[in-house]
């Protein structure tokens, strides 16, 4: 199955939940909504299984319009974040619930419905389950069962909105695993929403970051984690220090920066702003930088710096048994980045004057 959704704008009052999303879905690829709450993911996903309905645009599956169709004939499984089971029915009888309400002309047999709620009791790993009420479940279980229900119809598209979000952490790294490994052997195109980052990268072929009903980027994990495409989505993924720097032959200049580590970019000289993330700042002693630490403290595994200079307070992360010298409160230090991410413009006040750096000897 290909879904293509082209131009699809939707309004709630005077606030533009969609605007303008362009989308292509593989066949058999798992994808992940990725965002923070209110960038539209769930209304995307809701209008995909035609509970909800856009203002503008288009929604093609199989080049079939899909936004013609009926929402009980899209063959969607939808799996929602608090499970939805019928909590009068049985686990076997909540599984097999989409297929005996089905039209009569298209409804198996009642040995047929059996049989496949029997082969996914046992692929889902839950045969011993199927006599038990929801009430009597673990969270993990219940969403497995929730699981099963939508794929008893044989869905064309997977639909998971939040799957995990009401389970605690260690369940939820179990699950995550296990429903990727559900992914792959039954190869049912799978869309789901989170706003877990390590989740979405984890499970997903591609990610698809969401933000402001907008979406800001399209790509595989390490695409999105090592290049963001836009301010939004660095400071999405962590790239929680924002440095106002100044960019000199694609290099990015700024007081008590070294950033003689990060590759030049080609990009127009000019005021800009450097993203890190904490871990990727490694700290060397400089009196002549204005970055002063103000605090240390310590996670048992690393040491978080806290550091004010030049009108700006960050943080950096630093491994706890890194140098036989650690640092002190009070001391200056140059920063040094590892990794960094340079967008020109974005500068929200200009840096002062940088401090030269030293010539690059070229033999």
């Amino acid at each position: 199955m290909t879904m293509q959704v082209t131009s699809m704008m939707k309004r709630f009052g005077e606030t533009e939940v969609l605007r303008g999303i362009d989308l292509n879905v593989r066949d058999g690829e798992l994808i992940a909504l990725l965002g923070p709450s209110g960038s539209g993911k769930t209304t995307l996903l809701k209008i995909i299984a035609g509970l909800d309905w856009p203002d503008a645009g288009s929604l093609s599956v199989d080049g079939e319009d899909w936004l013609r169709v009926r929402a009980q004939d899209r063959r969607t499984g939808f799996v929602f974040q608090h499970y939805a089971l019928f909590p009068h029915m049985k686990v076997r009888d909540n599984i097999a619930f989409g297929l005996n309400v089905m039209p009569k002309d298209r409804r198996p047999p009642a040995a047929k419905i059996a049989a496949k709620v029997d082969e996914l009791l046992q692929f889902l790993q839950i045969a011993h389950l199927g006599g038990r009420y929801p009430a009597e479940l673990s969270g993990g279980q219940r969403q497995r069962v929730a699981l099963g229900r939508a794929l008893a119809i044989g869905p064309k598209v997977l639909l998971l909105d939040e799957p995990f979000g009401a389970l605690d952490a260690a369940i939820r790294r179990d699950l995550r695993r296990w429903l990727r490994d559900v992914h792959d052997k039954t190869g049912t195109t799978t869309i789901f929403v989170t706003h877990d980052q390590e989740e979405a990268f984890e499970l997903a072929d591609r990610v698809v970051v969401m933000g402001a009903g907008r979406i800001e980027q399209v790509g595989t994990a390490d695409e999105i984690f090592d290049h963001p495409a836009s301010p939004f989505v660095a400071r999405f993924l962590g790239a929680t220090v924002e440095l106002p720097v100044i960019l000199r032959a694609g290099r990015a200049e700024a007081p008590g920066l070294d950033a003689s580590m990060l590759e030049r970019r080609a990009l127009p000289d000019g005021f800009a702003t450097l993203f890190l993330r904490p871990a990727e700042i490694d700290l060397q002693r400089d009196d002549a930088s204005p970055f002063r630490i103000r605090q240390i403290t310590s996670t048992g595994a690393l040491r978080r710096v806290m550091l004010d200079g030049t009108g700006i307070v960050l943080e950096a992360e630093l491994p706890r048994q890194r140098g036989a010298d650690p640092l002190k409160v009070g001391d200056h230090v140059r920063l040094r980045p590892d990794a960094g991410r340079i967008f020109p413009g974005a500068a929200r006040k200009a840096p002062p004057a940088p401090i030269p750096l030293k010539k690059e000897t070229h033999r």
